[in-house]
């Protein structure tokens, strides 16, 4: 309970209680449970670790969903956020892109990923009858022309 130090007018040195809620602490709370929030919140939508390589391509735009597929360093696959076992890319497509082998497919591979792999990785997409595929690379600003 908080107190007053000024004695009570009518009846000497007692001191006065007063039932109000100190919310200094709750405040305190709540500051640091923001700021934790604040740091955490950009690392829940870190995705999958890749080491893409760089291109001064002019970027293309993008559908308002797309379908990743990555390509990763000790060559799993993963399409979306989905671990994919090595045969069993065909049915996976199926199943995001709902049979639709016109959507097309962003393909992120690690920059440790041979090349040879990679184009085992497109024939299985191509047998499985999706032809439409980018490539994802980072974005690099060219040299200027002088």
């Amino acid at each position: 309970m908080a107190g007053s130090l000024e004695p009570r007018r009518a009846g000497g040195d007692e001191i006065e209680e007063t039932h109000e809620i100190n919310v200094t602490p709750f405040i305190d709370v709540m500051l640091v449970l923001l700021i934790i929030f604040m740091i955490a919140a950009p690392l829940a939508t870190v995705d999958i670790p890749v080491d893409l390589p760089s291109s001064a391509a002019t970027p293309q735009p993008r559908p308002a969903d797309p379908v990743y597929l990555t390509v990763e360093q000790d060559l799993g696959l993963t399409l979306g956020e989905a671990p994919v076992p090595p045969d069993g890319l065909g049915p996976a497509l199926e199943a995001v892109t709902g049979g639709d082998r016109e959507t097309r497919v962003f393909v992120r591979a690690d920059a440790a990923v041979p090349y040879g792999e990679l184009m085992k990785v497109m024939d299985q997409m191509r047998g499985a009858g999706y032809l439409k595929v980018a490539l994802v690379t980072l974005e690099t600003v060219a040299p200027a022309a002088q």
